[in-house]
């Protein structure tokens, strides 16, 4: 009696002790979490041997009351501490804070881990007593796939506020965040796609799973599960992506907004590659990497464009056919010297605006930049070629203010705070 009523005690001291924790702190919640798994096996083995030592005392048809009687404190001090989990976890989601919940995973997996071993242990105890544990593990599926699916519409309904949106068009912090909690998400893969699987949220997403195309009812349920956590995932960057769309819509150069979706879409292929989110992603959508290019691609287009009303001054449009050494008329010299004018002015408005840009991928800031330089310094050329023969001013200097190579200079420092 004295052995037990010690190891209660002590067991029931490694739980209280974590009752007066900081809420908040990432890590002291970590530390509780972890004694709370260790606990948990803990209340297991203490519960066997106190098992094993009353066989040997206690004649065998009081066995069974007394064990029930005789771990019911323990019993009851481990479930509190759950239930304590799930309500940090519900005032986390009231506070539209998502990242707590986290903390649910690996406390779930264990559980469902050591339920057989749980059940088996309070074998022949009362109905309310094996109910405990199931109970528990029911109520953390259930606040942990709440979570889940609120965690998707606040990415749908982050607001779109001009304070909080990058000056320089780099990844915006939603983005970044968002990918860490679906990365934390993918170490507990099978423990969230059950917990989803557990809900009737399963009704709210379509999917296509024949039981026939699987061997085993084990393998069909992990397949299924894989399939919703697939789905949520792609409904979470489905939701990104259309926020991200919204919040482009605040900057009012359409060069920036360009630069901010392409850099945001960037950084999500290369995180969902990088994880091995990709190969979930693709469970349900086979074409997402190239889609995500496509983006990418079609934003890389909407940026040149904006340099369009530098090169559009260096076309020949508008300009008579001009013979070397011929006599040019009044509106001819001014027409060429409006083209030179408006290059040059674009041109240094274009690279001191987007010098403050970021674009944080070297391979893609090197990439855009390579490509903006050959467009601008080949037009260039040319046009400085058709006129080198004609006399349009007398200062010509004052026109012909860059030489082809500081214009590729210039386009070298797009992007660039320091230069």
């Amino acid at each position: 009696g004295y052995d037990h009523d010690l190891r209660v005690k002590h067991h029931t001291e490694a739980l209280n002790e974590k009752h007066g924790a900081a809420a908040g702190k990432d890590d002291m919640l970590d530390k509780e979490i972890d004694s709370y798994i260790h606990c948990i096996s803990a209340f297991v083995k203490l519960a066997q041997s106190e098992y094993a030592l009353l066989t040997e005392i206690i004649p065998e048809h009081h066995q069974k009351k007394t064990f029930d009687s005789l771990i019911q404190e323990a019993l009851n001090n481990l479930m509190l501490e759950g239930d304590n989990i799930v309500l940090a976890a519900r005032r986390a989601i009231e506070r539209r804070d998502y990242y707590p919940i986290l903390t649910i995973f690996p406390v779930l997996r264990h559980l469902k881990m050591n339920k057989s071993e749980f059940d088996s242990t309070l074998q022949g105890t009362a109905a309310s007593t094996k109910n405990k544990l199931p109970t528990l593990i029911t109520s953390m599926e259930t606040i942990g796939a709440k979570a889940l699916e609120e965690f998707a519409d606040s990415i749908k309904n982050d607001p779109d506020k001009e304070y909080n949106m990058p000056k320089d068009g780099t990844v915006h912090e939603l983005t970044s965040n968002t990918i860490l909690f679906l990365q934390q998400l993918l170490d507990f893969h099978e423990t969230a796609g059950a917990m989803l699987a557990s809900q009737v949220l399963g009704d709210t997403y379509n999917i296509p799973l024949d039981p026939r195309e699987t061997s085993s009812a084990s393998s069909y349920t992990s397949d299924f599960n894989k399939r919703l956590l697939s789905t949520y995932i792609c409904k979470v960057l489905g939701n990104l992506q259309l926020n991200l769309l919204s919040k482009s819509k605040v900057y009012e150069d359409s060069a920036l907004s360009a630069i901010f979706l392409h850099n945001n879409y960037n950084y999500i292929l290369k995180s969902l590659e990088k994880s091995e989110l990709i190969q979930l992603v693709t469970v349900t959508q086979k074409r997402a990497e190239n889609s995500y290019r496509e983006l990418i691609e079609q934003q890389i287009d909407m940026y040149q464009r904006s340099w369009l009303k530098v090169t559009e001054n260096l076309t020949d449009r508008n300009m008579p056919v001009l013979q070397p050494g011929a006599k040019l008329k009044d509106k001819e010299r001014q027409v060429i010297k409006d083209k030179f004018k408006g290059f040059n002015d674009g041109l240094e408005e274009l690279c001191k605006t987007q010098k403050g840009w970021a674009i944080p991928d070297k391979y893609q800031r090197d990439f855009i930049r390579q490509a903006q330089k050959k467009v601008v310094s080949d037009a260039y050329r040319t046009f400085l070629q058709r006129y080198a023969n004609i006399s349009f001013t007398k200062n010509p200097e004052k026109y012909h203010k860059y030489r082809p190579e500081e214009v590729e200079e210039m386009i070298e420092k797009l992007f660039d705070t320091s230069a």
